[in-house]
């Protein structure tokens, strides 16, 4: 028995080295960023929405506010405070070229809690990105460095954890770095699809194939397909014993034992995350919620250190059938294998583009009477029939222009302008936004404008109209007036008719009083500025919405 130990101890030795050498980051540098163990609800990689996931997301067991520890030595060399994204957060540069990010924080500790509060009251602005020096607050491995929240673009309590390079800000996958999270659980097969790629993996879209399970080896029957250039996508999901549905680490496709394409997921720099839309069916995942990843690399999708071999595309230049081999890989090195075999029949009709049709590296600028879409050559990441028309609507001061359909991603920022339906005076334009909505949600932006020609910027496609909004914003307290307030803090709800609640001032007695913006909320938690038994006290609000419409309430409350 102790023959059989020593062995799998130096077994787990050997690969360990090996990870190390083929990887060459530094195992177990870093600690568990809780005094907890790992459980992960996501991890590096994961499909998001417009992103991928950039870290770890480990649980918190439904709870707020447990320690969280400097990870390795190093100093606090930014903190962030915002009203989504990361919420607080904080990053620590180390000296061995990384730096570790902690995020959705409640608070930091008390030092840099109080330098943090200070700021905003001296800069009388809550939102913050504040840089330090090494030698500002040092901390050590190990050391209580915040507790553990809920805020930010945060669903619910857990902390995000990240690794960067400090020179590159690059970010790597931290089960690379060897936290020694047990897993022995393959990643798992649901589903496997085809697309015609003689034109675009949107039109006609995705071809299902019904996939079996036998223990970690799946298999499909024959695939017949009526085009001779073809692709694949997989959906899949890791569990690594805990129960979630991770995201799939590396993945090979071969033919006829070659390899034709492979990705894995080691690093992604954030002004590359947007490409996890090249990288997924994001029709599929918009419209059906369906995580599907492409084993193919699409002509528009310029995401670094992700893929490799050929660009996936599967030439048939015969009737013959090819035996076709999928491998999925988790971090650990669990293996799942697909196999099946396809075969071209004769070719269905090629799909025509016509003008309006968007390239891949081609700027585009597509018009219509009262519309104007300007695309980059970034744009899109395959082939777009691009369809753009008008209708009209009671309620806008613009035709509705529907921009193709939200089912299609655009990679950066597109200008639109948009024709108003009649002459509006100085006034009424100041009072002007444009309005996109992309079914799940809507984007509202002031308008910018030339002559009769409104323009604003998007990243999403959906139906767009021009709007006059003489609305005031507003606030409602979580209170009586005038009544004595017994709570920790003060609440208020921020409505407003269109767009959002842009700017926000909040006066007690006269002077600024640091509010948080929790999603549509604003919350203050007493403190030294309005101690209990502090007596009647008055509190100023002026918000403003994105048309730039004002308005200042005032409250009384007692302490």
């Amino acid at each position: 028995m102790k023959a059989f130990f020593r062995m799998m101890f130096i077994v787990c030795f050997f690969i360990g080295t090996i990870i190390q050498a083929q990887n060459n980051y530094p195992q177990n540098y870093f600690r568990n960023p809780l005094n907890i163990p790992i459980n992960l609800a996501a991890n590096f990689g994961a499909v998001r929405s417009n992103h991928f996931h950039m870290g770890l997301d480990i649980r918190t067991n439904s709870q707020e506010n447990l320690s969280v520890a400097a990870a390795a030595d190093g100093y606090v060399s930014r903190i962030k405070v915002e009203r989504y994204g990361f919420g607080n957060a904080l990053y620590i540069t180390h000296p061995n070229g990384y730096t570790t990010v902690y995020a959705h924080l409640n608070k930091y500790f008390d030092k840099l809690d109080e330098f943090v509060k200070e700021k905003q009251y001296k800069d009388e602005k809550w939102e913050q990105d504040i840089t330090f020096s090494p030698n500002q607050f040092p901390v050590t491995k190990g050391q209580l460095i915040a507790l553990s929240g809920n805020t930010g673009g945060s669903a619910g309590p857990h902390l995000h954890f990240e690794i960067r390079d400090t020179k590159t800000e690059e970010c790597i996958n931290p089960l690379l770095f060897g936290f020694g999270i047990a897993d022995n659980i393959a990643p798992i097969i649901s589903g496997l699809y085809w697309y015609d790629r003689r034109f675009s993996t949107y039109e006609p879209g995705a071809n299902g194939v019904a996939v079996k399970k036998n223990g970690n080896i799946y298999t499909s029957n024959i695939i017949q397909v009526n085009s001779p250039e073809v692709s694949f996508a997989i959906k899949a999901v890791d569990k690594a014993n805990q129960g979630f549905n991770l995201g799939i680490y590396g993945a090979e496709l071969m033919m006829d034992g070659k390899l034709v394409y492979s990705f894995k997921i080691d690093k992604v720099h954030y002004d590359d995350t947007r490409y996890i839309n090249g990288c997924i069916d994001y029709m599929k995942f918009v419209r059906d919620k369906m995580s599907i990843q492409h084993l193919s690399t699409l002509p528009g999708m310029k995401l670094k250190n992700y893929s490799s071999g050929s660009d996936g595309i599967i030439n048939l230049q015969d009737n013959e059938v090819h035996n076709i081999e999928i491998i999925l890989k988790d971090v650990n090195g669990n293996t799942s294998r697909l196999t099946t075999k396809i075969q071209f029949n004769q070719a269905s009709d090629k799909i025509l583009s016509n003008d309006k049709t968007v390239n891949p590296n081609e700027a585009k600028t597509i018009k219509t009477e009262n519309a104007e879409i300007n695309l980059s050559k970034n744009a899109v990441y395959d082939v777009v029939n691009f369809n753009i028309n008008e209708k009209t609507d009671a309620e806008a001061v613009s035709n509705i222009v529907i921009l193709n359909n939200p089912y299609i991603p655009i990679h950066d920022e597109y200008t639109l302008k948009i024709r108003s339906d009649r002459k509006l005076s100085n006034e009424e334009k100041d009072k002007s936004v444009i309005e996109l909505n992309y079914g799940s949600d809507k984007n509202v932006v002031k308008a910018k404008w030339n002559g009769d020609w409104a323009e604003g910027q998007f990243n999403r496609l959906g139906t767009a109209r021009l709007l006059l909004d003489n609305t005031s914003p507003s606030v409602s307290p979580g209170w009586k007036e005038g009544a004595v307030v017994t709570a920790n803090s003060l609440k208020l709800k921020g409505t407003t008719k269109i767009g959002d609640i842009e700017y926000f001032r909040a006066e007690l007695d006269g002077k600024w009083l640091r509010f948080s913006r929790v999603k549509d909320d604003f919350v203050y938690i007493f403190d030294e500025k309005c101690p209990k038994g502090s007596g009647s006290h008055t509190l100023k609000v002026t918000t403003a919405n994105t048309a730039g419409n004002t308005n200042t309430q005032t409250f009384t409350f007692q302490r």
